[in-house]
């Protein structure tokens, strides 16, 4: 049964109802909006089909609305600092969070009820994200997106941030016994930052217990420059962050979306990263030496468009020789060395050069198909012939193909149906 149909498939009867729910709810959708943790009816029928759920994508592109102004004094008009410390109340904690302040001070809660919008808020509260992780027990994947930043905003926080400091607590916080895959696809560099429950906002001393069960990483990042001189820092954070998944990692893949960039397994070898950083990077860090990753259980990984040197392949080739079974490079540019240097470690391991025979080069190769030894206006008289003849109820009219559906379109691009159509043209083709 097609999944449009289930909905009212599940209203012929309970017996009905209870067999679609894990198709229908398998695979949950959220595009965070102001109301979408916090609407009584909404958190209701979330609790009802939350146990189906298997896969949860938390969707919150960057928007206007979510582009935060700076806080300002009503009296004087200056600049306010804001410190956010996510307010989490404890189990034992039996006032109500009306009774306290949300943000540190009553002034300054009062100044960002006033200047932030309904969606700020929505993303800070932390309690309504942990009582929508709760409802999902079986909850195996979460797909973090949040795509659509621009690059010049890459050093200012939003309230994506905000919204994603809530979901990483939620994760530590609530009981998701399951959960062993993350996707983070089409994010923002920053990202990393928020969701490190090492140096994260409102991180806590076991938060890693919780992200170290993670086996499964795919991460598709904006891309960073990385000359010497930009600032290196959302690198530094990158690097960082996949240093919680080093113990516990099984698949790892990595994707650079616009320009090529650093492959994210070699990054304590980049000049770029070795060198002081500018002013507008963190200058506590600057000076310390990034630790080597090295994945003690990793044994698939792929990269794709990504600008990497042969020995840096090949060092990590010989660190992860004990567990690596499968690497894919894809759009990946060598800056120096050749191939054969960079996959030279697997002669030594293997003890010969037979592994050569099996690697496979793979692509997409066009098909075209035209009729042989006809120009294009022969090829016009014999079609338009060839429907004349035809009796009327069988002539496809180019009304009609521009009015089929996607389904019909499919149907008649089947391979079935080319291989009956070029069997009875009345041309020949190539």
């Amino acid at each position: 049964m097609h999944k449009d149909d289930l909905p009212q498939f599940r209203l012929a009867c309970h017996d009905f109802s209870v067999r679609a729910a894990p198709l229908l709810f398998g695979d949950f959708a959220v595009t965070f909006r102001a109301s979408t943790f916090t609407k009584p009816a909404r958190m209701a029928a979330l609790n009802r089909i939350g146990h189906n759920i298997k896969t949860l994508t938390f969707s919150m592109p960057h928007t206007a609305e979510t582009f935060l102004p700076p806080l300002l004094d009503p009296a004087t008009g200056e600049e306010i600092n804001f410190t956010y410390e996510p307010y989490v109340p404890s189990m034992n904690d039996s006032s109500s969070r009306l009774s306290n302040p949300t943000y540190g001070s009553w002034e300054m809660t009062d100044l960002l009820v006033k200047q932030y919008s309904p969606l700020f808020h929505a993303a800070a509260n932390v309690p309504s994200f942990i009582r929508a992780l709760s409802a999902l027990p079986n909850l195996k994947h979460l797909k973090i997106s949040c795509p659509d930043q621009e690059a010049g905003q890459h050093y200012r926080r939003s309230i994506v941030d905000y919204a994603l400091i809530s979901l990483r607590i939620a994760v530590e916080r609530s009981n998701l016994p399951l959960l062993d895959t993350l996707s983070l696809a089409t994010i923002h560099p920053g990202a990393v930052l928020y969701l490190n429950p090492t140096m994260g906002i409102g991180a806590r001393p076991n938060s890693v217990k919780r992200w170290k069960k993670i086996s499964n990483l795919t991460i598709c990042m904006d891309s960073v420059p990385f000359a010497p001189h930009p600032p290196s820092d959302h690198l530094k954070l990158l690097h960082s962050y996949l240093q919680v998944f080093a113990t516990s990692l099984t698949d790892f893949v990595f994707r650079w979306k616009g320009v090529q960039g650093l492959t994210p397994l070699s990054l304590d070898r980049e000049i770029c990263l070795q060198q002081p950083s500018p002013k507008l990077a963190c200058p506590r860090r600057c000076h310390l030496a990034l630790r080597p990753l090295k994945f003690a259980q990793l044994a698939k990984t792929e990269v794709e468009n990504i600008v990497v040197d042969a020995s840096q392949v090949s060092s990590f080739i010989t660190a992860h020789r004990h567990t690596i079974r499968e690497f894919n490079f894809e759009d990946t540019h060598l800056r120096s060395g050749t191939w054969d240097q960079a996959l030279a470690p697997l002669t030594r391991i293997s003890g010969s050069e037979k592994w050569k025979e099996k690697a496979e080069e793979v692509m997409d190769v066009p098909l075209l198909l035209s009729p042989v030894g006809l120009e294009k206006e022969k090829v016009n008289e014999v079609l338009l012939d060839y429907f004349n003849c035809k009796p009327r109820a069988f002539r496809p009219s180019i009304g009609a193909w521009q009015k089929a559906g996607a389904k019909s379109k499919g149907l008649f691009c089947a391979p079935e149906h080319m291989k009956k159509f070029l069997r009875t043209s009345i041309l020949s083709w190539r």
